[in-house]
């Protein structure tokens, strides 16, 4: 186990972490009710700019959780790097932290507001721009997705838990892949087709994605984000990372390389994989590298 900063200890920290999540869960199920009643829903929903839209659950979780880090762990030396925060300031000062914890009080906006179950709180600790302790919350499911760096377990609100499925070594045409309800695009869906997968599971979520992998209910994520065109940020893959990582899933982009947090851009652009068996996933990630290339379904060069 790696050292936390002076003063944060990790059995104290997890039952912090699990607090926190269940009263974002609170939050985010009022709103869902709310926004089920088309008379109410106009007031908490904001479309901005870039037509990406924010609801009121996006913030007043985005401020409980700030507040409860800042609140419990008073003079800790780390910093919070929060998609809402980023909206309104983009330039972040303390984008090389040693420890930094990456927020994502709403994952999934746009399922979240059109009444599906596919939405989520993501809150990760990087160490060194690194995931090591996450947290994916799936409030629909009761569903508390919790890595302390070296196992992973989900809970319910009672406390009961469950493991992820072992991983598996199925061929690729026998996977089951899992993709984007609302940010698919024709090159993703073009190379689907050609891969031939047995199974196409759709849902929003980068982390609702990632926790069907660990249920045993998909095998394989792909995110691919065109050159010049939008792309998820970091907050959309910490936590997520850090717990298909502790289950011996493996993340990488295309070229089997591991992320890079902490950018400038906090962009994630580009093809990343996300798979259930950190043993196989090298191999994967050629055999959809050569489809890709065979194909010319995707501008490798640009």
């Amino acid at each position: 186990m790696f050292k936390l900063p002076i003063g944060v200890d990790i059995h104290n920290l997890i039952d912090d972490l699990r607090v926190f999540s269940w009263e974002a869960s609170d939050i985010l199920l009022h709103y869902s009710k709310i926004l089920k009643n088309p008379n109410y829903a106009k007031e908490i929903i904001n479309i901005k700019d870039d037509s990406a839209p924010v609801t009121a659950a996006d913030l007043a979780v985005n401020d409980l959780i700030i507040k409860r880090i800042n609140k419990n762990y008073k003079g800790v030396d780390w910093h919070i790097l929060s998609e809402e925060n980023v909206k309104i300031v983009s330039d972040n000062s303390d984008v090389n932290s040693k420890w930094m914890w990456v927020l994502d009080p709403l994952d999934g906006t746009k399922d979240f507001i059109q009444g599906t179950e596919n939405y989520a709180m993501h809150l990760a600790l990087n160490y060194e721009k690194k995931p090591c302790i996450g947290v994916v919350l799936i409030p629909e499911k009761e569903e508390l997705w919790i890595t302390d760096n070296e196992n992973v377990w989900c809970e319910n609100k009672d406390g009961l838990t469950k493991k992820a499925t072992h991983q598996n070594n199925k061929p690729l045409r026998e996977k089951t892949i899992v993709t984007s309800k609302n940010h698919r695009n024709a090159t993703l869906s073009e190379l689907i087709n050609k891969v031939g997968f047995k199974r196409v599971n759709v849902m929003g979520s980068i982390g609702c994605k990632v926790a069907s992998i660990l249920r045993g209910e998909s095998d394989i994520y792909i995110s691919c984000s065109l050159p010049g065109k939008s792309s998820p940020k970091d907050w959309d893959f910490a936590a997520p990372e850090a717990i298909l990582r502790a289950a011996g899933g493996e993340i990488t982009n295309i070229d089997n390389k591991e992320l890079c947090y902490g950018t400038k851009n906090y962009h994630q652009g580009g093809i990343i994989i996300a798979s259930n068996n950190n043993q196989t996933h090298e191999n994967l990630c050629l055999q959809i590298k050569e489809i890709i290339m065979k194909n010319d379904l995707y501008p490798f060069d640009s």
